[in-house]
């Protein structure tokens, strides 16, 4: 097992990630961050903190439960009334893309609504897409075999990234 990120190193990209989105959205009145079930939404709650610190923008963070194996399987939820959503701007957060699989349908779901944007962030991106999906805000990427594994933890006194 392969540390790539500390407990620093994470809170400084999201740190980053969070300014980039402040620089790309300054002008949206409202902004949507919907996190991926899991630690995506974690991250979405810790960009909702920054941000907010930084602007006075209104943020609705919202939940995206799914079934990341298998996400035809089940109905994908979301915790806010879907029309609430209606042209607004949108950050799509989830902690790893590798496939794109999840970033796809939720993507989506999302794509139920007519939206302004829907933008995506992920902490790290290992760029090996099936899935016709960008990450558009990144703290890291990752070039990996695809045998290799990324696994992130999110908790407020020990967090990390490693490979497996």
């Amino acid at each position: 097992m392969q540390v790539i990120l500390s407990q620093k190193e994470i809170d400084q990209k999201i740190t980053r990630l969070a300014h980039q989105i402040i620089e790309n959205t300054f002008e949206q009145e409202t902004l949507f961050i919907g996190g991926i079930c899991g630690n995506g939404i974690q991250l979405a709650h810790r960009f909702k903190e920054i941000i907010s610190k930084h602007t006075n923008q209104n943020i609705v963070v919202f939940e995206i439960s799914l079934n990341k194996q298998e996400p035809w399987a089940e109905k994908i939820e979301l915790s806010v009334a879907q029309d609430s959503l209606k042209n607004g701007y949108i950050l799509l957060v989830d902690d790893v893309i590798n496939s794109g699989k999840t970033m796809q349908y939720a993507l989506v779901k999302l794509l139920e609504q007519a939206t302004k944007a829907i933008k995506t962030v992920a902490l790290v991106d290992r760029q090996h897409r099936r899935y016709p999906i960008k990450a558009d805000f990144v703290g890291i990427s990752l070039s990996t075999t695809l045998k290799e594994r990324v696994e992130v933890s999110l908790s407020n006194e020990d967090s990390y990234a490693y490979l497996k």
